[in-house]
């Protein structure tokens, strides 16, 4: 034992403690041993960006693909299209040219002594039969018989009206009678209208 001076009773000073000095663990210590170093984000690792590389070449690849063949197809439709309407357009100009070549040819004469009975008919105010007789006198258009009965077929007249009209004429410039004038239009060395026609313009002759 020892007393308050820290000396042995047999007058050698006593043993000292040994001091034991506290450390903290080090930091590779509480990690099992191993020097630590904050670990880097997954995206600042190297295999992250060649994944995403991969990824984009993929898509683009894709896409270029998928436009060829749009663009493909639109040319194919466009074009199938185009034949489409030239090979209409060339049925619609065939199916013209058969149909007027079914249709026969009207002879120059017919034609020409149509266009004298329009006039005729609608400037003179004649009779059908005064203008076949017009059309086939040689002294008149000397169209043969046949030309003038197309003419005459063919002319767009209203008879009733001229011979009202041929009626105002008798009276107003010559003051004839109705029945006078009735019969101007009916003779055959007159207008030669007939008896239904003439009768039209007697009625309405005051109209």
């Amino acid at each position: 034992m020892t007393n308050s001076n820290g000396v042995v009773p047999n007058g050698q000073p006593a043993p000292q403690q040994p001091t034991t000095v506290y450390q903290p663990p080090s930091q590779g210590s509480r990690r099992g041993g191993k020097a630590g170093r904050p670990k880097k984000p997954f995206w600042k690792k190297w295999w992250f960006w060649l994944i995403v590389v991969v990824a984009v070449a993929a898509i683009a690849t894709s896409a270029g693909g998928s436009g060829d063949d749009t663009s493909s197809t639109n040319v194919a439709t466009g074009t199938s299209q185009s034949q489409s309407a030239q090979s209409g357009d060339s049925k619609t100009s065939d199916g013209a040219a058969a149909q007027k070549s079914k249709q026969p040819s009207v002879p120059t004469e017919y034609t020409s002594a149509l266009r004298q009975a329009d006039t005729y008919a609608n400037t003179m105010h004649m009779s059908k039969q005064g203008v076949y007789d017009q059309l086939t006198s040689e002294y008149g258009g000397q169209f043969s018989k046949e030309a003038a009965q197309y003419a005459i077929d063919n002319v767009k007249a209203d008879w009733n009206a001229n011979a009202l009209a041929k009626a105002k004429t008798y009276q107003e410039d010559m003051a004839m009678s109705p029945e006078a004038i009735r019969d101007q239009l009916t003779s055959e060395s007159g207008e030669r209208f007939t008896a239904d026609e003439a009768n039209y313009a007697i009625e309405h002759l005051n109209d």
